[in-house]
């Protein structure tokens, strides 16, 4: 084993999963949201999420060794690094400015970066199995997407703060 790939692919992983832990904050802001009845209940997040992002820095640590030249190498760090900005981001804007209207935005964007992995790792590397790792990645951005949506439906129109109706 190599391990500045796995140091690597390690400090993705515990980043991610550590920042998206720590910028969630459960209040009464977002417990006054509507939201609709099929939501996994809140304490499923976070498991999901430890299982998630496990599998896609596993990818990633395949992908940075299998790298077969320099240049697809910078390509997989690019879209890896891209997606941890874009991963980081979203609790931010949920929860911290309240506007799940501009996370909703921000989730398309990192749908599209999940995309990219799941279809550019395995390309890039030869290694199917590492794409493989991605597709729990991207069901679960598409199902938080899908979500995200209904949220911001329920409780538009967001302006600043949101208060959401209490009809």
């Amino acid at each position: 084993m190599e391990w500045t790939p796995a140091l690597i692919a390690i400090a993705w992983t515990l980043t991610l999963s550590g920042a998206g832990g720590a910028l969630t904050t459960i209040g009464s802001w977002y417990r006054a949201l509507r939201k609709p009845r099929w939501q996994p209940p809140d304490w499923l997040f976070g498991p999901a999420w430890t299982v998630i992002l496990g599998l896609a820095g596993w990818s990633f640590y395949i992908a940075i060794t299998a790298a077969p030249s320099p240049e697809a190498l910078a390509i997989i760090s690019a879209l890896f690094a891209m997606n941890f900005v874009l991963h980081f981001l979203w609790s931010p804007l949920f929860f911290h400015l309240q506007r799940p209207d501009w996370a909703l935005a921000e989730n398309a964007l990192l749908w599209l970066s999940v995309a990219a992995l799941l279809l550019g790792v395995p390309r890039l590397t030869g290694s199917s199995f590492a794409g493989w790792l991605l597709v729990p990645y991207f069901a679960w951005v598409s199902f938080a997407f899908i979500l995200n949506l209904k949220i911001v439906q329920l409780n538009a129109p967001f302006r600043g703060r949101i208060m959401p109706a209490t009809d």
